[in-house]
């Protein structure tokens, strides 16, 4: 049976237009994905949301799993505050495995988030989630929190994020998706 580790994010300090902050509406998300991943015969580990961002990358890289899922939501930088939508999936660029699990990720949430045109993949060096862990990894800001449409997308969609992902992991690791 696979094994995945979860991680979103533990940025409390990243509010939300309207109200709420990143690590409340990521880990609401990996809620939701729990019962999809379970009824697809995916085990999966969590990260706790008081450990720090070193702790949850050696805890993944102490354990043998078939990939590493950073669950983010992205903000503009401030003189582009509240103007940027759509969805990046990052991976590290000599990862062959996280470039693949990124564009799974990309390709299924085309179907999901309401301009498919937005929804990229790139590569990066400067992420600690896909460059230090040993799982192939891939880090998803599934929208823009600081724009009013994107965070408001956001709240209303919480279980199609999760079901999105949920099967993006299935498909990658090649098991059927089942929802529950």
């Amino acid at each position: 049976m696979p094994t995945i580790y979860l991680s979103p994010s533990l940025q409390q300090s990243n509010p939300y237009y309207g109200g709420g902050n990143e690590e409340y509406y990521m880990n609401l998300i990996a809620d939701a994905m729990e019962p999809y991943l379970t009824a697809s015969g995916i085990d999966f580990v969590r990260n706790n949301p008081e450990d720090s961002l070193t702790k949850t990358i050696n805890d993944s890289n102490m354990g043998n799993y078939d990939l590493h899922l950073a669950i983010h939501s992205n903000a503009s930088s401030a003189d582009r505050a509240g103007k940027a939508t759509g969805v990046q999936v990052y991976y590290y660029p000599t990862s062959t495995n996280g470039r693949r699990l990124a564009n799974v990720i990309a390709d299924n949430y085309k179907g999901l988030y309401p301009d498919p045109s937005k929804v990229a993949t790139i590569s990066t060096t400067n992420l600690a989630e896909v460059r230090r862990t040993k799982a192939p990894a891939a880090l998803v800001e599934v929208a823009f929190h600081d724009n009013p449409s994107d965070a408001e997308w956001i709240r209303e969609n919480i279980d199609g994020i999760a079901r999105t992902l949920s099967k993006s992991v299935a498909d990658y690791l090649g098991v059927p998706f089942v929802a529950p």
